[in-house]
């Protein structure tokens, strides 16, 4: 089977990783070089350097132009693979392959359409993320999908979940290729009444208040990645929350309690214990060595 992969960040490398061992990956299309870290310089995507460690042939594009769809043609493609590219595809991509095209889509759909759907299980309290094997058509998200599988969330960070579900969406996909080549895949439509949205998520909404409870606020630590980070004030100064849970520990509401090392902060309806943080200018930390600056009585804390 040949194969044209289009992905572009690090939860798309496994997909590539596993389809280039299985098929006859042709060609990878990518989204440019840009600026991806702290630094100034342009750093190409995590899918552009997997697929040079394997040799397979790059195309960078930002969307999918006259020039692109000739070299997807040329590469004479069985199937289309595309896993979190970041682009819209045009209907003379979707129809140009025999198999068609199909996409690895983080959630249990119909639940999640949009960009941010692993974010927003999370900060909505789901109690499992997971990946589904969907055929790409023109509405976003809305294909038919050929199987799904899922993690537990319990108390895990947004960044564990994507590697997991990045993990299980290879293997899916692998399996949904075999069963499409040998024509024994089972398409599910999606159950309109049940799509719900997941938005981009924005900087704003992962500020920590001391007005929301602590469940809120530790989901949103949790579902923080480096775009859209949980972010606080503590005694005047910026601040990360990296990593928290609930505590027993009584504590005024936006009061701050130091104690033997421990960070605790009070919510509207209880206390967050900050475990690991990053505060602004300066490298991540545990909160024990954080604590030793924090200083005075009467420390509170406010939404960044």
């Amino acid at each position: 089977m040949r194969i044209t992969f289009m992905g572009t960040p690090d939860f798309a490398v496994p997909s590539l990783r596993l389809l280039a061992e299985r098929y006859d990956v042709t060609l990878v299309v990518t989204r440019p070089d840009a600026v991806r870290s702290r630094g100034k310089r342009l750093e190409p995507s995590p899918v552009k350097v997997a697929a040079l460690e394997l040799g397979i042939e790059v195309l960078e594009a930002t969307r999918v132009t006259e020039d692109v769809l000739a070299r997807v043609r040329a590469a004479e493609p069985d199937v289309i693979c595309v896993v979190a590219y970041g682009c819209l595809l045009p209907n003379a991509l979707l129809e140009m392959p025999r198999l068609g095209c199909v996409n690895v889509h983080g959630s249990l759909l119909p639940r999640w359409r949009g960009a941010a759907p692993i974010q927003r299980a999370v900060l909505e309290g789901d109690e499992r993320a997971g990946v589904s094997i969907m055929r790409l058509v023109q509405k976003m998200d809305a294909g038919a999908y050929c199987r799904q599988a899922s993690v537990e969330v319990g108390d895990k960070g947004c960044a564990q979940i994507m590697d997991e579900l990045s993990e299980l969406g290879a293997m899916e996909l692998v399996k949904a290729l075999d069963e499409l080549e040998s024509g024994t895949v089972v398409w599910t439509e999606q159950d309109e009444s049940q799509v719900t949205y997941a938005a981009k998520v924005e900087k704003a909404e992962m500020c920590l208040s001391p007005e929301d409870s602590t469940l809120v606020n530790l989901r949103r630590v949790r579902a923080s990645t480096d775009a859209a980070p949980a972010r606080l004030i503590v005694a005047g100064k910026g601040v990360r929350a990296l990593e928290a849970r609930t505590s027993d520990e009584p504590v005024a509401t936006a009061s701050v309690l130091v104690r033997r090392g421990h960070v605790f902060v009070g919510c509207a309806d209880g206390t967050l214990e900050l475990v690991s943080v990053k505060p602004d200018g300066k490298r991540a930390m545990e909160a024990s060595a954080w604590a030793a600056g924090l200083r005075g009585a009467d420390i509170t804390w406010s939404r960044a």
